[in-house]
């Protein structure tokens, strides 16, 4: 019996996705969540062999939470289930170790293979979409410049990002010029949209 955790925000998509994997017979959900911040602690108490994880979650993202996972239990595989199948969301996923990449589009047999495949210990990612992968091209930022814009991205001005990540505001407005150069951007709002749409954020 393959034992699942399923992380899903909206009530009636994981209530699906529980019923769906309730229907196959080697197949059980042990537990559920609606935020990413329950992960961890809610996978320590029930266990599972999979973790199917949605990757908008509150609280910590679903990539967090899964790279996270890896870290502290190495023996759950993880899922991620996104709606968003950019070609730069699915390297990310890759970067965080993830087993598994699902588009919340595809037909649903194949969420319960997706969920076997990964349990057998094979990395299952949409085929479509890892083709993409491997055609777009690599994010031009750095780990620092990303957690710089992600701030940004959320409302945070300089002073604010510069307390956030103990650098002085100085640094900051750099590597928005950096970022904003690096991305050929007219701005910072621009900036975000372009690594929003790349999926590098």
């Amino acid at each position: 019996m393959i034992k699942v955790l399923v992380a899903e925000d909206m009530h009636i998509v994981r209530g699906a996705l529980v019923a769906l994997l309730g229907l196959e017979a080697d197949i059980e959900v042990v537990a559920e969540c609606a935020s990413g911040d329950e992960i961890l602690p809610l996978a320590q108490s029930a266990r599972p062999d999979i973790a199917l994880i949605d990757i908008d979650l509150p609280g910590k993202d679903g990539l967090t939470a899964a790279a996270e996972l890896h870290e502290q239990m190495p023996g759950v595989r993880t899922l991620i289930l996104t709606s968003l199948g950019s070609p730069g969301t699915l390297r990310r996923a890759l970067a965080a170790k993830v087993n598994g990449f699902l588009r919340k589009d595809a037909p649903a047999d194949r969420l319960a293979n997706a969920v076997r495949g990964v349990a057998a210990g094979r990395r299952v990612v949409d085929g479509d979409l890892a083709l993409a992968a491997w055609d777009s091209e690599e994010c031009p930022l750095t780990a620092r410049e990303i957690e710089v814009l992600r701030l940004a991205s959320v409302g945070s001005d300089p002073t604010e990002i510069a307390a956030e990540l103990f650098l002085s505001a100085g640094t900051v407005r750099n590597y928005l010029t950096t970022i904003v150069s690096k991305l050929s951007a007219r701005n910072r709002v621009d900036a975000v949209r372009i690594a929003r749409e790349s999926g590098w954020l």
